[in-house]
C-alpha cells in the first residue's frame, strides 16, 4: 500500500433480528453509516421502518420466521458479530435458544443480546414482570454457552410517550391544553431513561468496536438519564412549554392488548410500583457506562421538544397547533412550582 492510499476500516458483517423495532432499527441506521454490512431479518418487507432500512446502503433485508429452524439455521452464515433482541412474538425462550444455539455453531465473535432482568430472582419477595423473565432467561442460556455475549438492558423509551389512550405511558392531554402522566411508580423513585431511536446504535457501534475483550460476559444498563417521574416530568414540560403533572395511580387499560401484555403490566404495577422494586434491580449503577459509550444522547427535555410534537402529528394529534388556547402554558408561576416538586423529588444516586 502506498503512504498516501486511504487507510480503511475492517468491514464487518452484522445480524439483527426483530429489525423494524427501535432497537434494531437504531443500530442499524448507524452500522450502515459506518460502512458495516449488516443482515436484518424482518418479519415483513411491507411498512415504512422497513421501506426505509431496505434503502440504506449495505443492508440486506431477509423475510422470515425465527421459529422457522430451516431459515435460523443460516441465518448466521460467515457473520461476524450479532445484535439480537428477542420479542414476545411467538416463544420467546426457544428463539432465544436456538439463535444462540446457531451463532455458536457459526463461530461469531460477538453476541450482543438485549435482556432485561427477573426480579423474582433477587429473592425478595418480588414478582417477576413476564416480558422480562423470558428475556432473562434466555440471557441465563446463553451464558451457559460460553459464547463471546454482551447482555443490554434498556431503559424507559421516551418514545413510549404518547397522548394516545394507550396504557403506562399515556401523556393525557387535559382540556386547558396542559398534561397528566398517569402511572403506578412511586414519584420520588428514580426510573432509567433512554431514547432508543436516538442512541441505542451509536451505543451499540462502540461496545462492538470495543469488543468481547472488554464486555463479554457484562450487563450494560443503556439509560442516559436518571429521573423519577415528578422530574421526567418536568424535564418534559420544559420540553413542550405545558405543565406536566404526575400521578401515582393505577394503570388504567382503556383499549384492547394482549393478555400477555396485560399480565405484565398487573406484575409491573405491583412490583415497580406497589413494592417500589429498583427498575433494574438492586445491583445495576448507571448511567455512567452508557454515558462514556455515547455522550451525543438525547435527553427527555430535547425529545418533547423536538421529536414528541412530530411524533404526535403522525398520529393525527394537533394540540401543537392550537393558537387560540393558552396550551397550559408553563409560565412563571407554574415553572417554579414544577421544578421545586422535581427538586423535592431527589432521592439520590442509583
Amino acid at each position: 500500500m502506498s503512504p498516501s492510499a486511504p487507510i480503511r476500516a475492517p468491514t464487518r458483517l452484522v445480524v439483527t433480528i426483530n429489525s423494524a423495532g427501535r432497537q434494531s432499527a437504531s443500530f442499524i441506521r448507524v452500522a450502515s453509516a459506518v460502512g458495516w454490512h449488516v443482515r436484518a431479518q424482518v418479519h415483513s418487507r411491507e411498512g415504512l421502518v422497513a421501506e426505509e432500512l431496505a434503502e440504506l446502503k449495505n443492508v440486506t433485508l431477509v423475510e422470515g420466521n425465527l421459529e422457522d429452524s430451516e431459515f435460523v439455521a443460516h441465518l448466521f452464515d460467515h457473520a461476524d458479530c450479532a445484535f439480537i433482541n428477542t420479542t414476545h412474538w411467538g416463544d420467546e425462550v426457544a428463539i432465544g435458544h436456538a439463535l444462540a444455539d446457531v451463532a455458536k455453531a457459526a463461530g461469531l465473535k460477538h453476541y450482543v443480546y438485549s435482556s432485561m432482568p427477573d426480579h423474582k430472582t433477587f429473592d425478595k419477595g418480588w414478582r417477576g414482570l413476564p416480558l422480562w423473565s423470558s428475556k432473562y432467561a434466555v440471557e441465563k442460556y446463553i451464558r451457559s454457552l460460553g459464547i463471546p455475549a454482551t447482555f443490554v438492558y434498556t431503559g424507559i423509551y421516551n418514545n413510549n410517550f404518547t397522548s394516545l389512550p394507550y396504557p403506562l405511558f399515556r401523556m393525557e392531554l387535559q382540556m386547558d391544553g396542559t398534561f397528566i402522566w398517569k402511572a403506578p411508580f412511586p414519584p420520588n423513585e428514580r426510573l432509567p431513561w433512554l431514547d432508543a431511536e436516538h442512541d441505542v446504535g451509536p451505543a451499540l457501534i462502540q461496545i462492538f468496536k470495543q469488543g468481547p475483550e472488554y464486555w463479554s460476559g457484562h450487563r450494560i444498563p443503556l439509560t442516559f438519564e436518571v429521573l423519577t417521574p415528578r422530574q421526567a416530568c418536568w424535564a418534559f414540560a420544559k420540553g413542550v412549554g405545558r405543565k406536566v403533572t404526575y400521578q401515582q395511580s393505577p394503570i388504567e387499560i382503556t383499549c384492547p392488548i394482549p393478555t400477555g401484555y396485560r399480565e405484565h403490566l398487573e406484575a409491573l404495577e405491583e412490583t415497580l410500583g406497589t413494592k417500589a422494586a429498583p427498575y433494574f434491580g438492586p445491583t445495576m449503577y448507571y448511567p455512567h457506562e452508557a454515558i462514556q459509550l455515547w455522550e451525543g444522547n438525547r435527553g427527555l427535555e430535547e425529545y418533547a421538544r423536538e421529536i414528541f410534537p412530530e411524533e404526535e402529528r403522525a398520529n393525527g394529534m394537533t394540540w401543537m397547533d392550537d393558537s387560540d388556547s393558552d396550551g397550559g402554558g408553563l409560565d412563571a408561576k407554574s415553572a417554579e412550582e414544577t421544578r421545586q416538586e422535581a427538586e423535592n423529588s431527589f432521592t439520590g444516586s442509583c
